[in-house]
């Protein structure tokens, strides 16, 4: 697996329990204000130089954690932690990712998975070898407006699938967006609890600008001010069982 990243204790990540953050390193997306560019694009891992050690810096800086370095981290909060969250990036475009979870299950954490919904094969293997505890998928935006966040053509088939296979599946999971004026409004916020209706757990993200972006115009974004926000929850709470602002 490539980790790109570790958040070594959250307290907000897996919903009442104490967990590390993973992050994975690529993604098929290039939604602009992403705020994580450099777990966006895949890294070559032969470029890494200095593979002996723990942690390798290719040509471009970018770190890259061992696999067997997190796992000795991870034995040593036995006990003080619950659960693994695996973010990215987006985590199923990995084809080692089942077997890293089958590692960290047998260690005996919890593990949420982050995702964008690009992959609800993978998604349904995962779920079918009891594999996840806790789902999160980002919805982006209306359907209309979708390849324009994310920035890549988007098979739109895929990510209603992986609704629905979430929505069944039995396994505790939320939906979350990211609200920025640019690519939300309340029309279209309408449409995404359309999309979703009837699910668990919407939340509503508030945009903010950190010093790195995939795209650095929207460093420049202006982002709705917490009363829009509680007026867009108001909304949002018509089409789900609940929902809150983050």
């Amino acid at each position: 697996m490539l980790i790109g990243g570790l958040e070594k204790l959250s307290l907000i990540d897996y919903p009442k329990k104490l967990s590390v953050v993973v992050f994975t390193v690529g993604c098929n997306f290039r939604c602009h204000f992403c705020h994580n560019p450099m777990l966006v694009k895949p890294i070559e891992v032969d470029k890494f130089k200095n593979k002996s050690q723990s942690f390798g810096k290719n040509e471009k800086g970018r770190v890259l954690i061992r696999e067997c370095d997190f796992f000795a981290f991870l034995d040593k909060r036995k006990g003080k932690l619950d659960a693994v969250v695996i973010t990215g990036g987006e985590p199923t475009i990995h084809k080692d990712l089942s077997d890293f979870i089958k590692k960290i299950k047998k260690n005996g954490f919890l593990v949420k998975l982050d995702s964008n919904g690009t992959n609800p094969e993978a998604l349904k293997r995962l779920l079918k070898k009891n594999l996840l505890d806790y789902i999160a998928m980002d919805i982006k935006s209306d359907f209309d407006t979708y390849s324009y966040v994310t920035g890549v053509n988007v098979d739109l088939e895929k990510i209603r699938e992986s609704v629905n296979i979430i929505m069944n599946s039995n396994t505790p999971y939320e939906f979350r967006t990211t609200l920025l004026p640019d690519f939300v409004d309340k029309e279209r916020l309408k449409l995404i609890g359309e999309a979703i209706k009837g699910s668990d757990k919407w939340f509503l993200q508030k945009f903010v600008a950190s010093k790195e972006l995939v795209d650095s115009e929207f460093k420049k974004a202006k982002p709705f001010s917490d009363d829009e926000m509680e007026d867009m929850k108001k909304i949002a709470s018509k089409y789900v069982h609940y929902c809150d602002v983050r």
